[in-house]
């Protein structure tokens, strides 16, 4: 095993949040892990650093490279497939193609590894379309004694394993769910007017696959990206209740070259290449910014974005670009659309933390109310007590946390801060 010091990885991709390790442990094997995490005091896997909050960190954190290969291994009757945890969607993605295999879904950037996604409950778009935790199947991670568990669909407590938000051990190995690849085309239409959004509100989320408005809060809305699968009947050609559709390229922040996003005009290509906005070998989104999300009960979608809308001149100042998608709902414990289907509200805000942390009270404010639940891995600022009335089975996961980490290993500031203590 080898170990450096965390200064390889000082910040967070968004370079908002410095580390406070000063310890980076780099094991190149199940057991050099384990052994690792039962010698630790107080340690987190360090990912694709694509939060941006201190959700991961710890006074040592381990990294998972030297144990994460491309090799997939597909189930017998080719309807999963397991796979190292660190690994990347987009790497991901390509050794799939190789097997003729598709995920359900992929998030707006191909970057971010599959571990920190699931346990986040990351997502894609679409009515349809559970986050990317609902694709497991199965998982295994080591605990802060330094046991191994393996858990599967099914299993006592798998649905509170999934979501783990790092608290539970460190996840190594997890199995998805897959399809036969298909191909999607995507196309964009802009300037969509707000009455003919909630005229149409059901008809314009459920016109793809995957369908993202994105909006700078004025007039209108200024991009709709619509994912369309070509095996499946889709929408007839033509404008979007009045939003026309576009004739060039567009990126999703307004007056940004389109050539880092995929590709768009109704050309078709593989699932990989058209469900994440992003290409793999590009800065995803912008690269100089700081992110938040609430995800809402689709049943309040007009009032939350009412209350976006008669926030916009507060918010515009230091808003880049809101994206609104929808998620299907589930039963994993801590997801974000556990129990019912979700609207994401998503903003990519300039780099100048302490503004955004002050909009964000106005922000919570409005939301809050309408029972959001922050993207765990976005900048948010509601507490424990807050947030825990909004997930039935909280009591559940914070006894599945004192279990397999009994000795707080991999608890942190964060975690007590926004999770575990809910005792207001």
């Amino acid at each position: 095993m080898t170990e450096a010091p965390v200064a390889l990885a000082t910040t967070n991709w968004a370079g908002n949040h410095t580390y406070r390790a000063t310890q980076l442990h780099r094991p190149g094997s199940l057991a050099e892990l384990q052994e690792t995490i039962a010698n630790a005091r107080q340690v987190r896997v360090l990912g694709s650093r694509h939060s941006f909050t201190a959700i991961g960190d710890s006074a040592e954190l381990v990294s998972l490279e030297a144990m994460t290969s491309e090799r997939v291994e597909v189930s017998g009757d080719r309807r999963t497939v397991t796979v190292d945890a660190g690994l990347r969607y987009g790497e991901l993605a390509t050794a799939l193609q190789r097997e003729g295999l598709a995920l359900h879904n992929l998030a707006s950037l191909p970057h971010i590894s599959i571990a920190g996604a699931v346990a986040t409950a990351t997502h894609g778009s679409g009515v349809g379309n559970g986050n990317l935790a609902t694709a497991v199947a199965g998982l295994e991670l080591v605990t802060s004694g330094g046991e191994l568990v393996r858990s599967a669909r099914g299993d006592a407590d798998f649905e509170g394993l999934v979501v783990g938000l790092g608290a539970l051990g460190a996840v190594t190995r997890v199995t998805l769910d897959v399809e036969p690849a298909f191909d999607v085309q995507q196309r964009v239409f802009e300037r969509l007017a707000w009455e003919s959004l909630y005229a149409n509100l059901d008809e314009v989320l459920a016109w793809g696959y995957s369908v993202s408005l994105f909006t700078l809060l004025g007039a209108d809305v200024d991009m709709v990206w619509v994912k369309s699968r070509t095996d499946v009947p889709g929408a007839a050609a033509g404008d979007l209740f009045g939003a026309v559709e576009a004739t060039a390229e567009r990126h999703p922040l307004p007056g940004i070259d389109p050539a880092p996003t995929t590709a768009q005009l109704g050309s078709p290509g593989l699932w990989s290449d058209r469900l994440p906005h992003f290409r793999m070998g590009f800065t995803p989104s912008n690269g100089n910014e700081i992110q938040s999300e609430y995800l809402v009960p689709l049943s309040s979608a007009v009032q939350a974005l009412e209350e976006l809308r008669s926030l916009g001149d507060r918010i515009r100042p230091l808003l880049q670009i809101c994206e609104v998608r929808t998620i299907a709902a589930d039963q994993l414990w801590m997801s974000t659309a556990y129990g019912e289907p979700a609207l994401g509200l998503h903003f990519t805000w300039l780099p100048a933390q302490a503004e955004v942390e002050e909009l964000l009270v106005e922000l919570e404010a409005r939301l809050l109310p309408l029972g959001a639940r922050p993207h765990w891995g976005k900048l948010f600022l509601a507490d424990a007590a807050t947030l825990a009335p909004r997930y039935p089975r909280h009591a559940d996961f914070r006894a599945l946390v004192d279990r397999l980490d009994s000795r707080g290993a991999f608890g942190n500031d964060w975690l007590s801060r926004h999770v575990l203590d809910d005792v207001g």
